[in-house]
């Protein structure tokens, strides 16, 4: 993997996103149905904020799966839960530019915008398999 290509060249385009007016349970519908960890918040192509898994079980807090708990994701909108004010990069931006960013943070996505609108999302697993289909991750395991 080239650190100067675009961010483009591996990031996740097809992204799955919610209206911040969706409920929590619809949040987990998208978690549990596609295997993702980060949900963007988008209204008019307008990225709001991110959804993550981390956020969604933190809403949970060790909630079962009860009529009554299943009634309150109903109620609750993902706006009441998302992270706000979150870091964006452009498609053109460099592959090394999210490497330093998810060095310096906490988290593990970051959206990609375009002209505004939000164009795909990468994640440092984007970048491990990537890594991975390059050949340049290798397992140190030998039977």
């Amino acid at each position: 993997m080239n650190l100067l290509d675009p961010i483009s060249t591996i990031m996740t385009s097809k992204v799955y996103t919610l209206s911040e007016h969706a409920s929590i349970e619809d949040a987990k519908k998208l978690f549990s149905n596609y295997r993702i960890h980060h949900i963007p918040i988008v209204e008019g192509g307008k990225l709001l904020g991110m959804l993550s898994k981390s956020d969604f079980l933190g809403f949970m807090n060790g909630r079962e799966e009860t009529p009554e708990n299943r009634i309150k994701m109903k109620a609750y909108n993902v706006s009441m839960v998302m992270t706000k004010g979150i870091a964006t990069l452009d498609a053109s931006d460099k592959i090394n530019v999210a490497l330093q960013i998810f060095t310096e943070n906490l988290f593990h996505a970051i959206p990609i915008l375009e002209d505004g609108e939000l164009a795909g999302i990468i994640t440092t697993f984007d970048i491990i398999k990537q890594l991975n289909k390059d050949g340049e991750a290798h397992s140190t395991y030998s039977k």
